[in-house]
């Protein structure tokens, strides 16, 4: 940091399992990347190349490895397994993930309709070749799951080898956890959270009000996904309490 202030909550260091801050790049080009970086490197620990925007991003290779020099892992959106998936093209993502050398892949069912036995060996399968992010919820506005389905459906696929699962929430901020409106279905996460370790959840919370919702709610070090680029320093500010959503949160902790 640049200067000194007391009464700043203690933040994890990366490499962090907890406290994380999944970006969502929808199409950045080489040079917004190198500018990303320079800015919000420090504050980004996992990059999603959203949906299936890398099938039709230029100079793809040389941008994974501009993150690669940061030390900032990449991972191809859920959305792309699924088109794999309904095309019959498993064996494929599996050779996509090695020839771009990529150490992460997301397993989702958000698009499709994927038996959760099936998805859940997806997860096995593809848990010996990487680290598995599996995502939880429907892209469908009309679909609602009971909290139970989403413990349910959590645990196992945790079991079955994601090292996270994301409570989804697309880009957009308003299905999945959230009402249409937005607004958090708080009930859900309070219930999820009796059975779910926070630290293995990485929450959707692309607007700032859902960003400051989970930082009251379980602190400065939860885990948030979807973040704008140009929302990670504003972002980190919200963590530390140092913008007027969070400012006196952490004054007397």
């Amino acid at each position: 940091m640049n200067y000194s202030l007391n009464n700043i909550p203690d933040r994890t260091i990366k490499p962090r399992t907890n406290g994380m801050t999944m970006v969502m790049d929808k199409g950045l080009s080489l040079r917004q990347v190198e500018d990303f970086l320079e800015v919000a490197g420090p504050y980004t620990d996992i990059v999603k190349l959203g949906w299936a925007t890398s099938y039709v991003t230029p100079n793809l290779t040389d941008k994974l490895n501009l993150y690669k020099q940061a030390g900032i892992p990449v991972y191809f959106g859920g959305t792309l397994f699924e088109a794999f998936i309904i095309r019959n093209q498993f064996d494929d993502y599996c050779r996509i993930l090695d020839k771009y050398q990529l150490q992460h892949a997301e397993v989702s069912d958000g698009s499709i309709t994927i038996e959760h036995d099936i998805k859940c060996e997806y997860i096995r399968k593809l848990s010996q070749q990487v680290t598995v992010i599996s995502e939880v919820g429907s892209k469908d506005v009309q679909k609602i799951f009971a909290p139970y389905k989403w413990i349910q459906l959590m645990s196992a696929e945790l079991e079955a080898g994601a090292w996270k699962v994301i409570a989804e929430a697309r880009e957009s901020g308003n299905v999945g956890i959230y009402r249409d409106s937005g607004e958090v279905r708080q009930g859900l996460v309070d219930e999820i959270l009796t059975q779910i370790k926070d630290e293995n959840i990485i929450w959707e919370a692309p607007q700032k009000a859902q960003q400051v919702w989970f930082i009251k709610l379980l602190g400065s070090n939860v885990n948030l996904g979807n973040i704008a680029p140009a929302d990670i320093i504003p972002l980190e500010t919200l963590r530390l309490g140092l913008r007027s959503d969070t400012f006196d949160h952490f004054l007397n902790q």
